[in-house]
């Protein structure tokens, strides 16, 4: 990535994924640095006390526990300081109206998980790269889902 302090910050529930995450982008040879936090909860509390530094991305898992990732994204989107925080969701899920709400309510991209890691590696390095090319604005519905 270009940018010298590019950060990433992955809301996931499952420890597994985001072990799974961290060892891709490890592999990757990204320049970052990943943050995790495991529920909405801590999510909203991250942003809050990194105010000042927030993640250039955020990967953000829909079915977490104590706040949605819906619900985060919602009160990302709608928060002042927080509005322009890129964010991908990263789930398991494909129903095509849950996407089309989630591109709605402002998220910039979609990435269905991956279980094989060299899919996973291809499917993070494709999102990053985007983020690079795009300034992170929001691109066209066609675009929104990123496949392999």
């Amino acid at each position: 990535m270009k940018e010298e302090n590019f950060t990433i910050l992955l809301a996931d529930d499952d420890p597994d994924d985001r072990m799974f995450f961290e060892d891709a982008l490890d592999e990757l040879l990204i320049r970052a640095t990943l943050h995790t936090v495991s529920n909405g909860v801590e999510l909203m509390k991250f942003l809050e006390n990194n105010a000042h530094q927030l993640p250039s991305v955020l990967f953000l898992d829909l079915n977490m526990p104590s706040k949605s990732g819906a619900e985060c994204l919602s009160e990302i989107k709608n928060h002042e300081k927080f509005s322009q925080v890129p964010i991908i969701i990263y789930s398991t899920s494909a129903n095509p109206d849950v996407m089309e709400l989630l591109y709605n309510m402002g998220a910039q991209y979609y990435v269905r998980k991956e279980g094989d890691f060299s899919n996973l590696k291809s499917v993070i390095s494709k999102a990053l790269a985007l983020c690079q090319q795009s300034s992170m604005t929001q691109p066209p519905r066609k675009n929104f889902l990123i496949l392999l």
